[in-house]
């Protein structure tokens, strides 16, 4: 125990000597050779990945000269990849923890030193611009690592990628634009940051990005996949953040590549979706408002057409309420050749029978229907009462007394049919019937016409039914 407290404090030292590290180089350094002999050798063992070989020298010469002779960052940016090394392979948590704010540190002291001019490019001479993109790289490649390395605090990692934007420009690596995004989009929906910081990020990271596409190169692709990776992170908040305006510029160039009118009617409604006006005030709004009521006109047509044609039944119903009975006969001949249900067949030959008995009068026809209505369906009772119904109406232009009574025996003979063949229709049909019991023919005129009961009796005028005689009382 001794013995890890012993060195937990060694390594605590190291760190707190390294975390207070300056600028200095070892130009002027009483021990330079020896110091560039050690950076000589723990340089070849960063070439050859042996990353712990390397460790004690790198420590020698960057507690001595963090920045080596003044021209480089080696020992900053070497620094990092040992401890990030270190910071894997570490299982202890505060080991880790110590590692993480050391390679943290390491960026940021490289950063000052290259903010002072302290390590002097020659590529940069004085131009500190060429200097704040050392410091965007740097702030970048950080943010990166406190992102999917170090799971650093969000609010800092922003803070680090936003001035590897600010230092970098158009030059900041698109290594940054996914988890940047990624923490923009998090902060927001955790009220940490408004919609204005959210949209600057959006608009700024995509700038940058359509200006590296649009310059070509080796890396044109890797920024074009990044800001899709980046604007995908986006679309979780992009109706709470963005305005009509946004969302037209996303969307208009697809649309007018290729206007078809069904895309105008989706492309519409999306737009009112993400506010964009619907009276007459956008000009782009009605352009795809009246490319879709067109469209869609055409299309109800259609539709309209087609739906009629296979419900020619629903359109004979229309018919019958508008008065339009031959038309409404037609359609229900219509739904009879299209129909290879025999009961719902017969249920349009009885329509054909009620226009043509109730509304046009043609009552052999109509007849006619209603019987192969029943013949179609030998358990629909209606076509039977529909028969009964003709014959009570027309009796009395039957002729004379007698035989308008035995036209009554013929409409109760086919209601008490009803009755027998349809246990839905019989109520109906035995109260029809009894209602004309009191219009059999009378016991005397049969007496004296020398017709006895049970006999049969053939029914004059249109009607020619055999029916068996009942007399009255």
């Amino acid at each position: 125990m001794k013995f890890i407290k012993s060195l937990l404090v060694i390594i605590i030292a190291s760190i707190s000597q390294l975390s207070f590290a300056q600028c200095e180089t070892w130009v002027e350094s009483d021990n330079k050779d020896h110091l560039e002999e050690q950076h000589s050798v723990y340089r070849g063992d960063m070439k050859a990945e042996n990353l712990d070989g390397a460790f004690a020298a790198w420590q020698e010469v960057y507690t001595a000269a963090p920045a080596a002779d003044g021209k480089r960052d080696f020992h900053y940016t070497d620094g990092i990849k040992i401890y990030k090394a270190k910071f894997d392979a570490e299982t202890d948590a505060t080991k880790k923890a110590e590692y993480k704010d050391l390679i943290v540190s390491l960026y940021d002291d490289c950063a000052s030193c290259y903010e002072s001019q302290a390590i002097f490019l020659a590529k940069c001479g004085d131009n500190q611009d060429c200097y704040n993109k050392r410091i965007g790289y740097l702030m970048g490649r950080k943010g990166y690592d406190m992102y999917y390395q170090l799971q650093s605090n969000y609010s800092e990692n922003m803070d680090a990628f936003q001035k590897a934007v600010d230092m970098s420009g158009n030059d900041v690596e698109y290594i940054v634009f996914a988890p940047y995004g990624a923490i923009t989009v998090y902060q927001f929906k955790k009220g940490l940051i408004d919609k204005a910081k959210a949209r600057e990020v959006h608009r700024t990271l995509n700038e940058i990005a359509e200006y590296n596409v649009a310059q070509g190169g080796k890396y044109a692709a890797y920024y074009q996949q990044a800001i899709d990776a980046m604007n995908g992170s986006f679309v979780e908040i992009e109706k709470e953040i963005f305005d009509c305006d946004y969302f037209k510029e996303k969307y208009k160039d697809s649309y007018l590549d290729s206007p078809d009118p069904a895309g105008a009617r989706d492309m519409y409604n999306l737009l009112k979706a993400r506010g964009c006006p619907t009276d007459d005030s956008d000009p782009f709004m009605v352009q795809l408002k009246e490319a879709y009521e067109v469209w869609a006109a055409e299309e109800n047509a259609k539709k309209k057409a087609e739906f009629e044609a296979n419900n020619p039944a629903m359109l004979a119903s229309k018919a019958y309420r508008a008065g339009q009975f031959d038309q409404a006969i037609t359609k229900y001949r219509e739904a009879i050749d299209q129909e290879t249900d025999n009961a719902k067949k017969a249920k349009h030959h009885f329509s054909i029978a009620s226009i043509l008995f109730r509304k046009l009068k043609r009552y052999n026809d109509a007849r006619k229907e209603a019987k192969v209505a029943a013949s179609l369906n030998p358990s629909f009772g209606r076509p039977h009462m529909l028969i009964g119904d003709m014959y009570a109406t027309t009796a009395r232009s039957c002729g004379d007394s007698w035989n308008q009574r035995l036209a009554i025996l013929a409409a109760v003979d086919k209601y008490n049919k009803a009755a027998s063949v349809d246990p839905s229709a019989a109520d109906e049909a035995k109260s029809k019937a009894g209602k004309y019991r009191s219009s059999f023919p009378a016991k005397d005129e049969g007496f004296m016409r020398g017709v006895k009961a049970g006999t049969t009796q053939k029914v004059g005028c249109w009607i020619g039914e055999t029916v068996r005689v009942r007399f009255a009382g």
